[in-house]
């Protein structure tokens, strides 16, 4: 099966079957008996990178699953806001990644400070799987933990970069979101409680136990909760430093410090 037949079976299924079927005609991807299982997995909705496995982020291509939240181009936003407070040097920075899922933030991060160390946390064994392969090489040590207890930051190390992109879908929305998100995403990473801020309630009370004098918190945020989320820190005694928007103009960054 060549490139146009599997562009001609995707055609009314997908909305890029160019770009599927150049993924699927990658020789170091599927065999031909496995591009016809492909197909049909994409013509049931089944996002390509959950199909072949990996999806490119920032400058890699990190292992994904049903396990895991897909990395998003909006998320490379935290990457860059965090590189424009922390200008790239020789420094021993010390970077928590609470609910890491995947690890490609966390990843991206430890592959742009040479000498950094990272912990990633998370709630999901399977997940942390993922994050293992994804952090292979890297000073980085992953531990499973529900940041949603009140305890969690038992045993857990101070840090001076924290990043969290944290469940933020209210409940009674994701039965709105695209199949591809709300099928074929954990609902776990997406489940952010009623209104969505269940996780900023519980960091903004909780990590005050996990940081130093410098400490900078960069969380991730769902549109059109920026003003409900620096209540929340304000509320809680943390100082908003500055918003920042990703490519679609929407505000997806909020930093923070005590």
């Amino acid at each position: 099966m060549d490139f146009q037949d599997i562009v001609t079976k995707l055609k009314g299924f997908s909305p890029t079957p160019e770009l599927d079927a150049r993924i699927f005609c990658d020789g170091r991807l599927p065999t031909q008996n496995q591009i016809v299982e492909f197909i049909e997995r994409r013509k049931a909705g089944e996002p390509v990178s959950k199909i072949i496995g990996e999806k490119g982020f920032w400058k890699f291509v990190f292992k994904t699953s049903k396990d895991v939240l897909d990395p998003r181009p909006d998320s490379e936003t935290m990457i860059e806001t965090v590189l424009s407070y922390y200008p790239i040097d020789n420094k021993a920075l010390k970077i928590l990644d609470i609910g890491t899922g995947s690890g490609c933030l966390l990843a991206s991060l430890l592959s742009e400070y040479p000498n950094a160390v990272g912990v990633g946390l998370d709630i999901s064994d399977a997940a942390l799987k993922i994050a293992q392969e994804n952090l292979k090489g890297l000073q980085a040590k992953l531990i499973q933990k529900d940041f949603m207890l009140p305890d969690w930051f038992q045993g857990i190390d101070t840090f001076d970069i924290i990043i969290s992109n944290p469940p933020y879908i209210p409940t009674k929305e994701i039965e709105n979101l695209e199949n591809a998100v709300k099928i074929y995403d954990p609902l776990l990473a997406l489940d952010g409680g009623e209104d969505g801020l269940n996780a900023y309630r519980q960091l903004a009370k909780t990590l005050h136990n996990v940081i130093n004098n410098t400490t900078k918190v960069f969380f991730e945020i769902g549109q059109g909760q920026s003003e409900d989320v620096k209540t929340i820190m304000q509320q809680n005694n943390w100082k908003f430093l500055s918003a920042h928007c990703d490519l679609g103009g929407i505000i997806r960054i909020l930093v923070f410090e005590k």
